[in-house]
């Protein structure tokens, strides 16, 4: 109610000033000899003259309000933060820092230098996806940001928890919260793509079978199977030295040759001093890197793959049982499913983001 007020009370005062401009206009006419349009000629005049001011009043309105929210951006800033805006997108604000901050960032995981321009236009369209997510009422929260987080941790050297984690990214020059900005982005990202673009999204089997047609791999003639799976595992505390996971790994080897079927291998390894066996799971080639089938493949059923080191030790899986998959489902099909929907999302997702650009009011300092 308070911004139609503001609104109506703009629109009075701008038509105060149009009415005075033309009855000065009027004015000047008549003393140069002018003359006003006579009889049924008038009304259109005035019409004409009282729409045009409409125009302008409509355009002095947005364009006051759209300045207000830039100023009320730089206000809140520091004095210094307010002199290094690097541009506007929507009257929100991206600071020299926030570029600096990214740019660190992408030489991190890219290991290349990228140009100023690139980052720029990482974190404008990441300001767009933001304000569309929030524009469909999709928010992501900070749980699952941190969760990312957390997980993006876990798979960087050495295994690093989040606190750890943040704390190499600080080594590196690399703001925390600039960083979880990207995450949001990128997981809300996919959501919108998809909601907006499901029908354009679905594969059909003509376009699976055309693209394995074409592409005619050993992959596409590679047969799928599912896996009947126990994870085993031999605890090392963390921070274990290195002679420690050496040992334990040596006691799984020793397992390994000793281990003859599920029925009697699984019970025994129960035995075993701090080893963990954990429940049944089932897992498809299809789903499965190439290095990880070629592994299963390899190992016969009722025997163990290879030991492997994670974070928590030393695991391994015992092969309970193979059996063949369903035709649809092979490694060659999943793949061509999977590329033929990635180059679609990327397709749509560039056309997204270039209608969001063009209505967008970007600003570059």
């Amino acid at each position: 109610m308070a911004g139609q007020a503001e609104f109506e009370a703009d629109r009075k005062e701008a038509r105060q000033e149009g009415g005075k401009a033309g009855r000065q206009e009027g004015t000047k006419g008549r003393t140069q000899g002018g003359s006003l349009p006579r009889g049924g000629d008038l009304g259109p005049a005035v019409s004409a003259a009282m729409a045009m001011i409409d125009v302008l009043v409509t355009c002095f309105v947005s364009c006051r309000r759209l300045g207000a929210a830039m100023l009320l951006a730089v206000a809140a800033m520091t004095p210094g933060q307010a002199q290094t805006v690097a541009a506007f997108v929507n009257g929100e604000p991206i600071t020299a820092l926030d570029v600096e901050q990214r740019a660190k960032l992408i030489e991190l995981s890219t290991r290349q230098t990228p140009t100023r321009q690139k980052v720029l236009d990482e974190l404008i369209d990441e300001k767009l996806k933001i304000r569309e997510a929030k524009r469909w009422g999709l928010e992501i929260g900070e749980g699952d940001i941190d969760a990312a987080f957390a997980n993006m941790g876990s798979r960087a050297p050495g295994h690093p928890n989040a606190e750890q984690f943040a704390q190499i990214l600080k080594e590196k020059g690399v703001n925390v919260a600039n960083f979880k900005s990207r995450i949001r982005a990128d997981l809300v990202w996919p959501q919108l793509v998809r909601g907006r673009y499901q029908a354009s999204l679905e594969i059909g089997e003509q376009d699976v079978l055309a693209a394995m047609l074409n592409k005619n791999t050993d992959a596409d003639k590679t047969a799928g199977y599912e896996y009947t799976l126990r994870p085993i595992l031999f605890i090392v505390a963390p921070g274990s030295p290195p002679s420690v996971v050496e040992d334990r790994k040596k006691e799984a080897e020793g397992l390994r040759g000793r281990f003859r079927g599920c029925d009697e291998g699984l019970p025994f390894a129960r035995e075993l001093r701090e080893v963990n066996v954990r429940d049944q799971i089932v897992r498809s080639s299809a789903d499965l890197p190439p290095e990880q089938r070629k592994i299963l493949d390899s190992v016969p059923v009722g025997q163990l793959t290879p030991p492997d080191v994670t974070k928590l030790g030393i695991e391994m899986f015992a092969v309970c049982n193979k059996t063949e998959a369903n035709p649809d489902n092979t490694p060659g099909r999943r793949q061509a499913r999977e590329t033929i929907f990635q180059q679609k999302f990327e397709q749509l997702s560039k056309r997204y983001l270039q209608e969001l650009r063009r209505t967008a009011l970007i600003e570059y300092r």
